[in-house]
C-alpha cells in the first residue's frame, strides 16, 4: 500500500512538473496577427515591391491611411522583417480638408493647392527647415509627381501633437506635408528616413 501511494505521488509530481514546463510554452506561442495589421503589412509589401530598386532600404515602410480621421493614429510603420506595425498621428493638408473637420476629402498634386497627394514616396535625407529637422520626400507616382516642386516633406509640428485632440478633437492641418507630433517624429528620423517607402491613400483600414 505504501509503495502504491509512493508511485501515485511520483506520477502526480511528474505530471505537475510537465504542466509547469508546458504552461510557458503555450503562453510563448505568437499571438495571431490582428486583421488590421495584416492588411497594413500587405499594403506595405505590395508598394515596396512596386517601387522596386528606387528604394535603398526595405525593412520598414510607412502607410498613411487618410481614410481615417486625423483623431486616429493613421500613419503606420510596418516592419516587414518582424511583421509588426506601430501607428502614429499624422496631419493632412489644408486643401484636402477646407472645412477643417478632421477628414481628408480630396488629394491634389497641384502646386499651391495646399493639399496632400496620394501615392508612393521615397524618403530621402534629413535637412533643417521651418519646423526643424525634417525628411525630404520624392514622389514616385503621377499623382504625386510634383512633390519636390511643392516642397512636400515629412516634418514635426506642434499642431500634430496628441494634445490637440484633447483641445479640439482633431489635429491641425499642414500645407500638404505629412506632419507628425514632435515627440513621435524621432521614430520617423530613425526608422523611416534614408530611402524607405511612404505610401498614402484613403484605405479605411480599422
Amino acid at each position: 500500500m505504501i509503495e502504491i501511494e509512493r508511485r501515485s505521488l511520483l506520477k502526480g509530481g511528474i505530471a505537475a512538473a510537465a504542466a509547469l514546463v508546458a504552461g510557458p510554452r503555450v503562453l510563448a506561442q505568437p499571438m495571431p496577427l490582428a486583421e488590421r495589421d495584416r492588411r497594413i503589412l500587405e499594403v506595405a509589401r505590395r508598394e515596396v515591391a512596386r517601387a522596386g530598386s528606387v528604394l535603398w532600404r526595405r525593412d520598414v515602410a510607412a502607410v498613411a491611411d487618410f481614410g481615417l480621421p486625423s483623431s486616429l493614429p493613421r500613419l503606420h510603420f510596418a516592419n516587414l522583417e518582424s511583421g509588426t506595425v506601430r501607428s502614429f498621428l499624422v496631419a493632412h493638408g489644408k486643401g484636402s480638408d477646407p472645412e477643417h473637420d478632421g477628414f481628408l476629402k480630396v488629394f491634389s498634386n497641384v502646386e499651391g493647392s495646399l493639399a496632400t497627394a496620394r501615392g508612393a514616396y521615397v524618403t530621402w535625407e534629413w535637412y533643417t527647415g521651418k519646423y526643424g529637422t525634417s525628411i525630404r520626400l520624392g514622389g514616385l507616382d503621377p499623382d504625386n509627381s510634383n512633390t519636390l516642386e511643392r516642397a512636400i516633406v515629412l516634418h514635426p509640428a506642434w499642431y500634430a501633437a496628441p494634445d490637440m485632440l484633447t483641445k479640439w478633437g482633431k489635429l491641425g492641418r499642414s500645407d500638404g506635408c505629412f506632419a507628425m507630433g514632435p515627440d513621435d517624429f524621432n521614430e520617423a528620423l530613425w526608422h523611416l528616413s534614408g530611402g524607405r517607402l511612404l505610401y498614402a491613400d484613403k484605405l479605411g483600414i480599422y
